[in-house]
């Protein structure tokens, strides 16, 4: 079966309404926290042996910006640095009760969101949107990093 010459024009719109929908989610919260110290704190959050260097590399940030974006979110209560059991000398970086009430209330929140849009589709094309979703998430992640598109040729 040939693919439609507009499935991946279909795709990115369709992810821009996904981004769309998420980011409308989280305006709503009251937590003056920039959508860069949410993207940290997730990280840190789903990687917990993450330490600043860590942070930096996966931010593609010099340490020191990490370290910055560590010191605001310390500032309000969201992030600890906390020695390493196993190397004292090695500090993690760990969310607090509130950073991870924090997370939780935006996971809700964004959930809600996507369902509300889902409830506006028929039964049978969300199932078939399920399938296509396992289907794509399996490709993508199958394929060798080095066989995807640089990101940096993307136009934005």
């Amino acid at each position: 079966m040939e693919r439609p010459p507009d499935l991946a024009a279909a795709i990115d719109a369709a992810a821009e309404a996904l981004v769309g929908v998420l980011d409308s989610a989280a305006s709503r919260h009251h937590v003056a926290v920039s959508p860069t110290q949410l993207r940290v704190l997730s990280l840190v959050d789903s990687r917990p042996d993450t330490n600043v260097n860590g942070l930096a590399e996966l931010l593609d940030v010099v340490p020191s910006s990490a370290s910055r974006l560590c010191d605001r979110l310390e500032a309000t209560g969201l992030l600890r640095r906390v020695p390493d059991p196993r190397d004292r000398r090695e500090v993690r970086l760990v969310p607090t009760a509130a950073g991870e009430t924090l997370l939780r209330e935006l996971k809700e929140r964004r959930h809600r969101a996507v369902q509300a849009v889902l409830d506006r589709m028929p039964g049978r094309v969300q199932h078939d949107l399920l399938l296509a979703l396992r289907a794509f998430e399996q490709a993508a992640t199958a394929a060798p990093a080095e066989a995807l598109p640089d990101s940096s040729a993307r136009s934005a």
